[in-house]
């Protein structure tokens, strides 16, 4: 116990050094900006572009080669429970190095192909890379160092998904456009800037948590500054405050963001239908089915800035932040459904439904570390994430279905309102049932 608080007061006296200036959690915020915009972004936010040229290379339908994403999606839902675990026992730095191992001999894998099905076990290859990234590598980070500022930060860093694939969206393109096979030179470029860029921050600058350099959370110093011991106590305590796994999955709470982080990721999936909607105007509204791109860009910048501005937001309230996303998101389809001819408002309704989009990555992991600490904060966290992860797999069949129907994208638009209260319903709840340790 003496060591402990010798520790702490150490950490206290360099925390104090750093208040007002720089501090180890920037370095691991920037490796979490890599880990988004580079290996989540071109493993993930670039699939699209390969689904075209390689489909039509090996000529078959796109559902044969779009299938190994599917099950990319459920290798990562297998993955998040085992990886959470590591998070929360392993050092960080072996984690996501080797997850960033994986993404980069995967992207060599896809670049290898021969036969449709070897697509299939490359997948699962990327999706237990990937699924520690994604889910696990920033809100567990930015949770473990950051006592302040904590939603801006995970918001940010979940931006660059965003980023990285509008930049790295036309630099594959252009590679897969200079050849016959120029799909394969763009997933072994991908693979070496996954590798080259990322590994460095992984083994090198990333750390578990603020004692492995001797220092405290970003922002404890500030608490109490005047009081070095109490604060390190303070912070100390604040780090291991919080419900362990096994207790939280008996509790109501922990059910409704499990079904708030399955129902709103549904609801993201509309996203890959805009330009779709965009494009059944081709006989009547010829102009607006021309802008179907431009629809999709604006919903991803509103995505963009929607993670930035949700986090800032919720740093302040979750609650709040909630409300604010879903407003947004029913608004934007409203604008969408309701002004369709009107390139403006249609261009507004996307970007407000990026907003919506945002909360998946960014109010998901605010409402687990709101209602259950950061005690056992991985190990809770993936199990949620499980559910976002399976409902990935599916909603893309279920929105073709309806769209399909009678309904079309009217019922589809419809049914997205009913999603998105359905989520702001069971954000209410969770936050409302808080276990009592957790309640001030």
């Amino acid at each position: 116990m003496a060591e402990e608080t010798n520790k702490c007061a150490a950490a206290t006296e360099k925390g104090a050094q750093k208040k007002g200036g720089f501090h180890y959690a920037h370095l691991i915020v920037l490796s979490c900006i890599v880990i988004t915009c580079l290996p989540c972004a071109l493993v993930l936010s670039c699939a699209g572009i390969f689904f075209t040229p390689v489909s039509d290379f090996f000529g078959v339908p796109k559902a044969s080669f779009t299938l190994y994403f599917s099950i990319l999606n459920l290798a990562m839902m297998a993955t998040l429970p085992i990886g959470g675990k590591l998070m929360a026992t392993k050092d960080a730095r072996l984690v996501l190095s080797v997850s960033t191992i994986l993404c980069g001999l995967g992207m060599f894998g896809m670049a290898s192909c021969q036969e449709i099905w070897q697509f299939y076990l490359v997948g699962i290859v990327l999706g237990v890379g990937v699924a520690p990234l994604i889910y696990l590598a920033v809100p567990t980070l930015i949770n473990a160092w950051c006592v302040k500022r904590v939603g801006f930060y995970v918001g940010l860093c979940m931006a660059f998904t965003g980023i990285g694939g509008v930049i790295f969206n036309t630099v594959g393109t252009s590679i897969i456009q200079s050849g016959a096979e120029g799909w394969r030179q763009a997933y072994f470029i991908f693979g070496i800037i996954i590798l080259v860029g990322t590994l460095p921050f992984t083994l090198f600058v990333v750390r578990s948590k603020p004692s492995d350099k001797g220092l405290l959370p970003y922002g404890a110093d500030e608490k109490d500054a005047e009081k070095d011991e109490a604060a390190s106590a303070g912070a100390s305590g604040a780090a291991q405050q919080g419900v362990m796994a096994a207790d939280a999955m008996h509790m109501p709470a922990f059910w409704a963001i499990v079904a708030f982080c399955g129902v709103i990721t549904l609801n993201q999936t509309v996203y890959q239908f805009l330009s779709s909607y965009a494009l059944s105007f081709s006989e009547t509204l010829p102009e607006i089915a021309a802008a179907s791109g431009v629809i999709a860009s604006s919903a991803m910048l509103g995505q963009a800035i929607g993670k930035v501005f949700l986090g800032s937001v919720s740093d302040r309230s979750v609650r709040l932040g909630a409300i604010c996303g879903i407003v947004a998101g029913v608004a934007g389809v409203l604008l969408m459904w309701a002004f369709p001819a009107i390139l403006v408002l249609l261009l507004a309704g996307a970007f407000l439904f990026g907003v919506v989009y945002a909360m998946t990555t960014v109010e998901t992991p605010l409402l687990v570390r709101s209602v259950f600490g950061s005690r056992d904060y991985s190990n809770i966290y993936s199990r949620v994430s499980m559910v976002g992860s399976l409902m990935s797999a599916v909603a893309a069949v279920f929105w073709s279905l309806v769209i399909d129907s009678a309904g079309g994208y009217g019922l589809m638009f419809a049914l997205s309102i009913v999603c998105m209260v359905v989520c702001l319903a069971l954000a209410l709840f969770a936050l409302a049932h808080k276990p009592e340790a957790q309640k001030e």
